[in-house]
């Protein structure tokens, strides 16, 4: 039987366990996708874009960071409640000290990122909604991290996940993106959760009529990171289509 989203209580992610596993400590493969990100913001001048979103945040707090060198407005949009309360948390009480290699990281990449974590964060507001029901042509920029893949089973309910996501952007938009590769679904703190294995040659197919400027490049599996099954990640920039 395929999962599909729904069927998936999000508010009870396991958002301890997943941050044990991936991000307590700064590995290889985030410090590429951060590498990748970086660039793509370095392109763009400092606080040059108004508004822009996390399209799924979940717990991970780099995309913030990396965005933050060119985004005056970032909207962190995610469903689960137990990831929105962490988000909360790091923004009202001050992010945790294993995030701040990973700020360091970006910053050395990209100096436009504020001098501090606190001050990279204070540009990021969390808004606990589902990310389809984002309004389209809402933003300048978005960026979404492991989500459409690890949302479902089903390829066209991912399909539709990242139409969803290029139609946030006004025509024209900035995107940037990563996605876990052949990543089947796994078993995270006590319960199993949805993926759609997906290559660079599936997340083209999904994006190319879409946007234009789009560049789909990969990474191997980090042996550091958990084995949950996948062959490594896949990063992508592109504009979004003003047709």
């Amino acid at each position: 039987m395929v999962i599909f989203n729904d069927d998936v209580n999000w508010d009870h992610w396991p958002v301890q366990d997943y941050l044990a596993d991936n991000y307590r400590e700064l590995h290889a493969a985030d410090a590429a996708v951060i590498a990748h990100h970086s660039e793509f913001y370095g392109r763009l001048a400092p606080d040059s874009i108004g508004r822009s979103v996390e399209f799924g945040a979940g717990p991970n707090l780099y995309p913030l960071m990396v965005a933050s060198a060119a985004c005056r407005h970032i909207d962190a949009v995610e469903a689960g409640a137990a990831n929105v309360a962490y988000l909360r948390r790091q923004l009202a009480e001050g992010p945790e000290e294993s995030w701040r290699p990973f700020h360091e990281l970006c910053r050395r990449l990209n100096p436009d990122v504020p001098a501090t974590l606190p001050e990279s964060l204070a540009r990021v507001h969390v808004v606990h909604s589902d990310v389809r029901a984002l309004e389209p042509g809402t933003y300048d920029l978005a960026s979404m991290n492991f989500v459409a893949e690890g949302a479902t089973e089903d390829f066209a309910e991912f399909t539709a996940f990242c139409h969803a996501f290029v139609r946030t952007v006004v025509p024209g938009g900035r995107l940037v993106a990563a996605f876990m590769e052949n990543l089947p679904s796994y078993h995270l703190g006590q319960a199993s959760w949805p993926a759609c294995p997906v290559s660079p040659d599936t997340v083209t197919e999904v994006f190319a009529p879409l946007t234009r400027e789009l560049s789909v490049t990969r990474i191997d599996a980090d042996p550091t990171l958990p084995d949950y099954g996948d062959s490594g990640m896949v990063l992508l920039t592109a504009i979004a289509d003003e047709t």
